[in-house]
């Protein structure tokens, strides 16, 4: 089973979870009731949004992420939606705009003002009407800007094109129509060019969401799916559900089979749901239990075994939701590489915990901190539409650091012109995004700089690249580990001008010295 595994060496092996302190918490939350399974929490660097009781309709609490302790009893609420509010999400390309979902058949779009709320939110931005039941899950595209999924009782899953004049949109630019019962999980690949579905009549669909084309459909009996989550691009598929004796179960596929399962395991006989959330910058998956205080942690590999335990966090609270702040919201002093914000209505808190990785220096850790998707759109909402796919921008989470443009990662290397030409790399997107305008010359140094490393004789390339040895360290095969291996020469550049104003320093020192004794030697 995977909670005895076998050794191996991982820099994630010892991380630990962290429960914030009281005085960090958000106490007296009114936390909604409904029996739904959703998350019902969404988190930005900015805001904590948390669905909530109301009387005569849905409404959800929007608080600064900074206002801990008790939450005020009278404290505004966002409140527009007739019924239950099902599902609210952040835009991951504007932490001031919000989507929620709701029973009375809407999806409506929210702008959260940059102060704190004095008064109720009732109108919103627009409001989405296409749906003919109740909406309970939305989902954002991951790469394309103002792009909006929706899919509710009508079995039916909905594109929304929010780049539009209106207020009110009642016309999606696509329908999907290819389930039988209600969605019950939505989960998208990297680039956002496939979607993977779970849905109530036990089945997992891999749909091409333009197309409208299921390309892959289970028929396995075994796994009862409620969850489905792709893992980056691994072009692999985890699913939570239950197996026939109604054991909580997890399951690992093969995205382009779904035949079999390349993995599955019981975990346990508890009655509740698993949340499955994946990290795809550590490659670390986190399975949580709603209803009891329990998050299980692995570490996905490419080959087998694939799944890799780690440890277990464990509480006596119960969490009824979770939310998760994306990595650019992280304290990195810390060595923190995820944070939850879990859910506890029985209390009225909210519970931030820090994942963390025990290291004894204070300075950035590179090594645990790989670039990471930034709040920048790679395409257009008409650009995707048109059939452009396009990775996510990439930001370094080190302090200071600017959003820089690069492709998705593979699994197997692709050669290096192909990966860097700008030239087709422009020809490919129609225009060159920001964060490649704004670094184009340090990109080009390191390009060169790799040109001239191919026309040495190998005893020279040894000395290169900051005398790096490229047995230990090989050349990099795309323009990620390209712009990973230019942080590092900036890293090295700044140590070395820290270490040439030491040795001034004592320089000057040693001169004083020598003036003094020359100084003295004359007196006598």
């Amino acid at each position: 089973m995977s909670w005895h595994p076998r050794y191996r060496s991982s820099k994630f092996r010892n991380v630990y979870g962290k429960a914030a302190s009281k005085e960090k918490c958000y106490d007296c939350v009114p936390i909604t009731h409904s029996v739904h399974d959703n998350h019902f929490c969404a988190v930005n660097p900015n805001f904590i949004a948390v669905v909530t009781e109301c009387v005569g309709g849905g409404a959800f609490l929007v608080i600064p992420i900074k206002q801990t302790g008790k939450l005020d009893p009278h404290y505004p609420k966002v409140c527009g939606h007739k019924g239950n509010v099902l599902d609210i999400k952040w835009n991951p390309f504007n932490d001031f705009v919000i989507a929620s979902c709701s029973e009375d058949s809407t999806v409506k779009i929210w702008d959260i003002p940059n102060q704190l709320l004095k008064r109720n939110i009732t109108s919103p931005k627009k409001e989405l009407l296409g749906h003919a039941g109740r909406v309970i899950l939305i989902e954002w595209h991951p790469t394309a800007d103002n792009i909006l999924f929706s899919s509710g009782y009508d079995y039916k899953i909905m594109i929304w094109n929010l780049d539009v004049k209106e207020a009110v949109i009642s016309k999606p630019v696509k329908i999907l129509d290819a389930h039988a019962d209600v969605v019950l999980s939505m989960s998208f690949n990297t680039d956002g060019s496939l979607l993977a579905t779970a849905c109530r009549d036990r089945k997992i669909r891999v749909i091409d969401p333009r197309a409208g084309a299921v390309l892959q459909e289970t028929n396995y009996k075994s796994h009862r799916v409620n969850k489905v989550l792709f893992l980056g691009n691994m072009k692999k598929l985890f699913s939570t559900g239950t197996s026939r004796w109604n054991n909580r179960q997890i399951a690992l596929w093969d995205q382009n089979d779904l035949s079999v399962p390349l993995l599955e395991e019981d975990l346990d006989g508890s009655s509740g749901l698993l949340f499955p959330i994946y990290d795809s910058d550590t490659r670390m998956l986190y399975v949580v239990g709603k209803g009891d205080g329990n998050i299980r942690y692995y570490e996905i590999s490419p080959e087998k075994p694939y799944l890799n335990y780690l440890m277990e966090y464990r509480s006596h609270l119960p969490q009824k939701g979770i939310g998760m702040m994306p990595k650019r919201g992280l304290d990195v002093s810390s060595c923190e590489i995820f944070r939850f914000y879990k859910l506890i209505p029985t209390k009225g808190l909210i519970e931030p915990i820090s994942m963390i990785v025990p290291r004894r220096s204070e300075s950035y850790q590179e090594d645990i901190y790989p670039l990471t998707a930034a709040a920048q759109p790679a395409l257009t909402a008409q650009q995707w539409l048109n059939g452009v796919n396009k990775g996510p921008l990439l930001v370094s989470l080190r302090p200071g650091s600017e959003a820089v443009n690069s492709v998705p990662e593979f699994l197997e290397p692709e050669p290096l012109m192909k990966t860097t030409d700008l030239n087709q790399q422009q020809g490919r997107g129609g225009r060159m995004p920001l964060a490649d305008k704004q670094k184009p010359r340090e990109i080009e140094d390191s390009r060169k700089q790799m040109k001239v490393e191919e026309k040495l004789p190998k005893n020279e390339q040894m000395c290169l690249s900051n005398c790096l040895d490229i047995f230990e360290c090989p050349p990099p095969k795309t323009e990620n580990e390209l712009l990973q291996m230019f942080y590092r020469q900036q890293e090295e550049i700044r140590r070395l001008r820290e270490l040439i104003i030491q040795r001034d320093v004592q320089i000057k020192q040693l001169e004083l010295e020598i003036r003094n004794l020359c100084t003295d030697t004359g007196s006598n």
